[in-house]
């Protein structure tokens, strides 16, 4: 895992000096570069946490987190060999596999994803919106648009683009909007608007949320490497959702655009919601993952026509780094 540099000493006169150091062993730290899929804020906390704490470098590396976003394409850096590392989605992960990228997701540092609908205050349930517009970014026809479409019968035409300016929705009071509970119920309280927040994961949505992910290959002739990056994000995570400040602290020189009122409101929603130590993390360790998850994912995928029937799910995820790691909540 490490890189090894050897330093010869020579002795003016040769002997003693040789004797007692022939050579000194200075233990460079692995470089890892892990990118995540959007830019720095509190749902990616724990990976800035543990650089601030130092549990990367405790053990042996020398990790560079990157921002992602809409223009970074994410999978190409890693089948580039440019990143070590990314942060991605479970759909994400299923299309590359069935597009022959040789992926594999080493963690899960959520036991569920973030994602819902945010309505204006006065609608109760989402079947209510049947009719009304709702706002949606690209990637959503690729994941969970038509999944509601069929659970609530709405039509392709409530769809609206979203360009991650709320601006429409607080103009129109009948309109709803794709949303994280971390982020945007934060910036329509901001101004003003009392809003509701339906999350998808209470009713049916399968995937896992801010997984990690990497290649078949560099998991399997760099085990070592992987083994302490997930040891040390998972004990990120950890720290993270006991004592942010030393992760907001890089965040916020990472990303100025991120204001503490917005990053403290993200991390209590995801302290409020347990994503990172709730579920099957609660009695089997943090970024545990688990075969019938990442079935219903699969199967979830397949029914709304996002996925081939003939994909090898099982080959997406390895969960015998996290149970190893075995980082249990406080």
């Amino acid at each position: 895992m490490t890189l090894t540099r050897r330093t010869f000493l020579s002795a003016v006169g040769g002997g003693a000096a040789a004797c007692v150091a022939p050579f000194s062993i200075v233990r460079a730290a692995t470089p890892v570069r892990m990118v995540l899929s959007w830019f720095a804020q509190a749902e990616v906390g724990g990976f800035y946490q543990a650089i601030a704490r130092g549990f990367y470098a405790q053990h042996g590396l020398d990790v560079q987190v990157d921002m992602g976003g809409p223009q970074v394409n994410t999978m190409q850096l890693l089948a580039a060999g440019q990143a070590t590392f990314f942060s991605g989605y479970d759909f994400q992960t299923l299309r590359g596999v069935q597009a022959g990228m040789p992926l594999v997701t080493v963690m899960a540092s959520f036991q569920h994803d973030l994602q819902g609908l945010m309505t204006h205050d006065s609608i109760t349930d989402l079947a209510a919106l049947r009719g009304h517009p709702i706002l949606i970014s690209s990637p959503a026809h690729a994941s969970y648009w038509g999944w509601l479409c069929r659970k609530f019968g709405y039509s392709p035409g409530q769809a609206r683009p979203y360009t991650f300016n709320l601006q429409p929705f607080f103009l129109d009071p009948g309109m709803a909007v794709q949303a994280y509970a971390s982020s945007e119920p934060y910036e329509a309280g901001q101004h003003g608007i009392a809003t509701r927040f339906f999350p998808f994961k209470d009713i049916g949505y399968p995937p896992y949320g801010t997984p990690v992910l990497t290649t078949h290959a560099t998991a399997s002739r760099n085990e070592e490497m992987v083994q302490a990056f997930v040891l040390a994000s998972l004990l990120g995570w950890r720290d993270y959702m006991a004592d942010p400040e030393p992760g907001n602290a890089l965040i916020r020189k990472a990303n100025p655009r991120m204001t503490t009122g917005q990053i403290v409101f993200g991390h209590k929603a995801m302290v409020d919601a347990r994503v990172v130590e709730g579920g099957e993390a609660s009695e089997k360790g943090l970024g545990t993952m688990t075969e019938a998850r990442w079935k219903d994912t699969f199967d979830f995928m397949v029914a709304n026509d996002l996925l081939a029937p003939t994909v090898d799910w099982r080959s997406a995820f390895t969960n015998r780094f996290v149970e190893q790691a075995k980082v249990m909540p406080v």
